[in-house]
């Protein structure tokens, strides 16, 4: 896994300059069977990348740019009426969509209306549709990779919260360095076509996902990713011995539900084997903690007032919540004995 993991990343660097942390973190979804949501301004190669991968997975792609006008069907697919030219004979044929494929890019995902939008909902947990009464089945491996500009909201539909939370991770790009800026021009400017050879299979890619779901974790690495995601629930009392974080009191509105506990150790086991490690640790929560957690933990209007944003929430959770179950009593009684 870690070679297939090496190789990758030296073919998607052909074309894309840098964002290293963005493609480990879109590959560990992909190895762990889940979806992400990629946010940034325009211009920071969000669907080349999100392409590039497809390329070196060798996997089909499908890119479907969201807009207003957009329907259901033309996501799904739909029944039409074909007639046998011999008898004369009619019936429903049903036409798939764009959905019918490995990796799906869902362009700029909040600028259609909600009805649009939770055509998605049955692909992404199901892994099929329903059209006409008759479930079709997708693909596997089956991803929804999609995308949001985060400056321009005239015109945009907000994800509502059930459907974020399919979201695996919510991956934020940055601009580029001046470093890198300068050879994303000097690539333009030259117009060099990078030739991305396949690297994984389809059946390589299940092997990995087999992999990552049944390695083991300990129960401590288990226990710290609960108490991270609990102490979110600001309408919950905090487990015995724990303090919930000031900045999660004063600007947490609404906590993360279950999914973020699965994903969070789903994503850990990812981390871990991509680093070389063949067991899981605390310090493989942390590193996964902010595009899992950002997406689910709603703000409320003190944390705009004041222009917190979820990552620095997230920030002082990782701070304040303890890797050890201990009460303070036991703390206190573990240390004199390691003394």
């Amino acid at each position: 896994m870690r070679d297939a993991y090496t190789k990758l990343r030296e073919e998607i660097r052909k074309v894309i300059v840098g964002q290293d942390e963005v493609v480990t973190q879109m590959l560990m979804s992909i190895f762990c069977r889940g979806h992400c949501v990629v946010v940034g301004v325009p211009g920071l190669a969000k669907t080349l990348l999100i392409s590039t991968i497809a390329r070196a997975l060798n996997l089909q792609f499908s890119r479907v740019q969201f807009t207003p006008d957009l329907m259901p069907a033309d996501i799904t697919g739909t029944e039409v009426i074909q007639e046998d030219k011999l008898t004369g004979h009619r019936e429903l044929r049903f036409v798939r969509g764009p959905v019918f494929a490995n990796i799906i890019l869902a362009d700029e995902i909040n600028r259609t209306p909600p009805k649009t939008q939770a055509a998605l909902l049955e692909a992404m947990q199901e892994r099929q549709v329903t059209v006409g009464g008759r479930r079709h089945e997708l693909p596997s491996p089956f991803f929804v990779l999609a995308t949001q500009n985060p400056i321009e909201q005239e015109g945009t539909y907000p994800l509502p919260e059930a459907q974020l939370d399919r979201f695996m991770f919510q991956i934020q790009i940055s601009y580029p360095t001046f470093t890198e800026e300068m050879d994303i021009v000097r690539r333009q400017a030259t117009r060099v076509v990078a030739d991305v050879k396949p690297v994984l299979d389809e059946a390589a890619i299940k092997h990995i996902q087999h992999v990552v779901r049944t390695m083991p974790v300990a129960e401590h690495v288990i226990g710290y990713a609960l108490r991270l995601v609990r102490a979110t629930r600001i309408k919950e009392p905090m487990d015995l011995g724990q303090v919930r974080p000031q900045k999660v009191k004063d600007y947490v509105g609404w906590g993360a539900g279950p999914r973020a506990s699965e994903f969070l150790i789903l994503a850990a086991k990812a981390a871990a084997l991509l680093g070389g490690s063949t067991h899981v640790t605390p310090e493989h929560v942390k590193q996964v903690a902010k595009p899992v957690l950002r997406h689910r933990v709603m703000l409320n209007f003190n944390a705009e007032a004041d222009q917190v944003t979820p990552d620095q929430v997230i920030d002082d959770l990782l701070a304040q919540v303890s890797v050890e179950a201990l009460t303070p009593v036991e703390k206190r009684k573990m240390d004199e004995v390691l003394r």
